[in-house]
């Protein structure tokens, strides 16, 4: 796992692979040549970033997914060719570092395809340091910012919906994004609730 200096991740050759785990994997945004299912190992996705502009502000703060320290995170990981590599960094800070609450770093992942490689792929981490950061949230305050979370890319409650969609196309589940999205259905007393995803906790 390695830390990045901005100049270094624009300036490198080839082409670049992005790591999407929240919103990337459902509305990337930019062009790419290859996307792929894959595993990050040492990070697990959390709803651990306070939303101020996205998704909610700051007198009424939403929350949006992070990578947090600890576990393993599945989702996409999107192969840029290396034209495009600038102007896809640059859209990236753009969306993604609004508030600088993630740090931008480069990190190994699994390619889960036929030839099961391992790339180096740009991946928005959160800063435990950052006054965004919430932290390890129960369900009932999770489902209480989200529910009145709203900002500049809409209503808090799609965002997750959306992310929740987004996984099961790909044929898993994450546990505390799955009985949240209950919860905002009125579904959280349903007795199919999602197994145990140790993976993704």
């Amino acid at each position: 796992m390695s830390e990045i200096t901005l100049p270094t991740v624009t300036s490198a050759k080839g082409d670049l692979w992005v790591f999407g785990y929240g919103s990337l994997m459902w509305r990337p945004g930019f062009a790419f040549e290859e996307r792929v299912p894959a595993r990050l190992v040492g990070e697990h996705r959390a709803l651990c970033v306070y939303s101020f502009v996205h998704r909610g502000t700051p007198e009424k703060p939403g929350l949006v997914l992070g990578l947090d320290r600890g576990g393993a995170c599945r989702g996409i990981a999107f192969r840029v060719a290396e034209k495009n590599r600038a102007d896809v960094i640059a859209y990236l800070r753009a969306r993604e570092q609004v508030t600088s609450v993630y740090r931008e770093v480069m990190r190994s992942l699994w390619l889960e395809n036929d030839a099961r490689e391992r790339v180096s792929a740009l991946a928005y981490v959160v800063d435990r340091g950052h006054v965004q950061y919430a932290g390890r949230l129960s369900l009932a305050e999770q489902h209480r910012h989200v529910l009145q979370g709203h900002g500049q890319s809409g209503a808090n409650r799609d965002y997750v919906t959306a992310t929740v969609k987004a996984i099961e196309a790909e044929g898993f589940r994450d546990t505390q994004l799955h009985q949240l999205a209950a919860m905002l259905h009125g579904e959280a007393h349903s007795p199919h609730a999602p197994a145990e995803d140790r993976e993704n906790r």
